[in-house]
């Protein structure tokens, strides 16, 4: 299996070359873009076939991405979208960390913990001071990383759907 690095510049090329010149041949580009609302349809079918492989076969509506200020990261690798992490700005004024998955296929390489990472670094930077999200005990992975990353349990809910739903927050 070839290695995998997370590249989140524009130097490609130089680092392809630079790879090669150290014997690393095969070695695999991921790159985290960035959209908003307008994002293209390509990359909008790509989180969808994620988003139905993570989430059983539910389908995500694109109205759904019209949202205040949504920050919508996607890694992107050979053109194939691995994953993505969406956020928006919540009406309290907290960056609300909404959805985001890797496909099977991708899983167990850091691009979540990447996505999260370049997520809560942008939205620093935009003047946040407090991200906010919801998880799941189904959804174990999410809520281990969501705590090895900083984030702490403030309370827990039932939804419309009878899901038993975890909040957490992190300062930033």
């Amino acid at each position: 299996m070839a290695k995998q690095l997370l590249l989140q510049t524009n130097y490609e090329e130089e680092f392809r070359n630079f790879c090669e010149a150290l014997f690393l041949k095969g070695v695999k580009l991921m790159k985290i873009k960035q959209y908003g609302s307008d994002m293209p349809d390509a990359i909008f079918e790509g989180v969808q076939h994620v988003h139905e492989a993570v989430f059983d076969g539910a389908v995500l509506k694109r109205e759904k991405l019209i949202r205040k200020n949504l920050v919508a990261l996607v890694a992107v690798e050979d053109e194939q979208v691995a994953g993505f992490k969406f956020g928006y700005e919540h009406e309290d004024g907290a960056f609300y960390s909404w959805l985001g998955g890797v496909h099977p296929a991708f899983q167990r390489r850091g691009i979540a913990r990447t996505l999260m990472d370049h997520q809560h670094n942008l939205v620093k930077e935009l003047g946040y001071k407090l991200i906010r999200t919801y998880s799941r005990n189904e959804k174990m992975a999410m809520l281990l990383l969501n705590l090895q990353s900083g984030f702490h349990v403030i309370s827990t809910f039932v939804d419309d759907k009878g899901w038993h739903k975890i909040v957490l927050e992190k300062k930033i």
